[in-house]
């Protein structure tokens, strides 16, 4: 959002009729609440090829674009939790802009040497121009990953963990589970994962190893054609329609995705009595 100052002849060309309109608009954004802080720059910036690019959703709405740092060992060693994101310079972009890391840590996975997204293809993002790369094209990245991803050791006494993601949200929770999150069986897992379509849910084919993991997937279309029988509508709704927070001080959450889910997952549980200390996000 660009601010300028108005000229100071302005108050003279408007009926005071939409000088109040004006008054009260300002007074409501100055009133809605700040949005989520990007995360910090890091001080040093490196290149690394692509190593691959391929759709992620029949429809092509979501790309897998995966980068090899195999000579990058300081930038792979800086994945530390699932969550962080790595910063990207595009020629497209002005500013940089932060992806969430889909593939897990280094040091909790067997798969070294890459990193892994889940990519937005919208027209007229700068996000959308790395679905256009290529094997072996460099891309400028951040010399290390940035935020400190999902701080689970908050909810590490939870004997039950809601999961919630929305769109290209689940990304960082694909690196949540795929680094052992929910193997514990101790603990119940439910994932909460929405989207418009089967066509825009990513992460399908990783159902059956998520499952084995202990997770139980809960998919939830907000579109589904009428041969779907499972959950319809939004995640919010659909949690609303199943929810059973018996003990709030034993369980957690984990939100990830669209604005409206996050505020209206996170008043949900606070009515039912969760601490918010205990509802994370990567934010």
């Amino acid at each position: 959002m660009l601010l300028r100052s108005p000229p100071r002849s302005l108050p003279h060309l408007l009926s005071p009729h939409l000088l109040r309109a004006l008054s009260n608009a300002a007074a409501a954004a100055l009133a809605s609440p700040t949005p989520p802080p990007t995360p910090p720059l890091p001080a040093e910036w490196t290149e690394a090829p692509v190593s691959a690019v391929r759709a992620a959703t029949s429809d092509a709405s979501l790309f897998h674009v995966s980068l090899d740092l195999s000579s990058h060992g300081p930038l792979l060693a800086s994945h530390v939790a699932a969550g962080q994101f790595l910063p990207f310079r595009l020629p497209s972009a002005p500013y940089a802009i932060f992806l969430a890391i889909s593939s897990p840590p280094p040091a909790s996975s067997s798969a070294r040497g890459s990193f892994e997204f889940l990519v937005k293809r919208l027209p007229g993002t700068p996000s959308a121009s790395l679905c256009d790369l290529r094997p072996g094209d460099l891309v400028r990245v951040g010399g290390s990953v940035v935020g400190r991803g999902f701080e689970v050791a908050r909810i590490g006494g939870a004997r039950e963990v809601l999961v919630f993601a929305t769109g290209s949200g689940i990304s960082p929770i694909r690196s949540l589970i795929e680094s052992g999150f929910g193997e514990n069986e101790k603990v119940d897992v439910s994932l909460f994962y929405g989207a418009r379509n089967l066509q825009r849910m990513a992460y399908q084919e990783r159902f059956s190893d998520w499952k084995s993991r202990g997770i139980k997937i809960i998919p939830v279309l907000s579109r589904p054609d009428d041969q779907w029988t499972g959950q319809r509508g939004y995640v919010q709704n659909a949690f609303s329609r199943t929810k059973k927070v018996v003990n709030p001080s034993s369980m957690g959450a984990i939100l990830c995705g669209h604005k409206q889910m996050t505020e209206d997952i996170t008043r949900a549980l606070v009515a039912d009595g969760m601490s918010k200390e205990k509802i994370l996000t990567n934010i």
